[in-house]
């Protein structure tokens, strides 16, 4: 069966990098935002979620508490996309809730490498 991944980025050319490199392999969804990933995922649950941190409205740190915290989406590793790397970023909590962080821009070797090793 093949595996789905939500791609979540307020930036379009962002979704499109990090979809084209996965699409061959994956079924892929892009959303613009958090809160299209959640009205998504009450009727479709991913094997992998791909998260931007750096969003209006609701960041991918509050995103990804939420996610955490209710029983039937913990489960779903996530992979935050950040241009951003800094002390205060490395220390919050919910960064740590994350399997793993891809910089951006995307490379697509990189990308794949990090989905590859929570799903094949």
């Amino acid at each position: 069966m093949e595996k789905i991944i939500f791609i979540i980025d307020d930036n379009d050319a962002n979704l499109v990098m990090a979809s084209s490199a996965l699409e061959d392999e994956y079924r892929v969804l892009t959303m613009p935002s958090a809160q299209k990933m959640f009205s998504l995922l009450e009727k479709k649950t991913p094997d992998l979620i791909l998260l931007d941190i750096e969003m209006p409205d609701m960041t991918g740190l509050e995103a990804i508490e939420k996610l955490k915290d209710n029983p039937q989406t913990s489960g779903i590793p996530v992979i935050f996309l950040t241009g951003r790397l800094d002390e205060n970023l490395k220390t919050d909590p919910n960064f740590k809730k994350a399997a793993d962080a891809v910089f951006k821009p995307v490379n697509a070797p990189v990308l794949k490498s990090a989905v590859k090793k929570f799903i094949n």
